[in-house]
């Protein structure tokens, strides 16, 4: 699975060729969880303040992360985004 960003011991990936609806993997210390991109939903354990780390970076880099996400379904190369400071 071709990783995205990296940050604070968080990884993101994501498939090609995914599933609608769009959406990013996220590991953590052996915890996983999968987040939609458009309702912030999740599935899967994470830590809390793990899991706040991620959705700051969402907030900042959606609209990468939907490019992205078109890029996979095309099953051309993925963009890297840059980690949260």
């Amino acid at each position: 699975m071709p990783e995205v960003s990296r940050f604070y011991g968080i990884i993101i990936m994501m498939y090609w060729q995914e599933h609608n609806p769009p959406h990013f993997h996220a590991e953590y210390q052996g915890y996983k969880m999968v987040v939609n991109i458009s309702t912030l939903e999740t599935k899967g354990e994470f830590p809390k303040r793990a899991k706040a780390l991620v959705f700051e970076w969402l907030s900042l880099h959606r609209e990468e992360l939907l490019k992205n996400w078109e890029l996979a379904l095309l099953s051309k190369p993925i963009e890297s985004i840059n980690p949260l400071d």
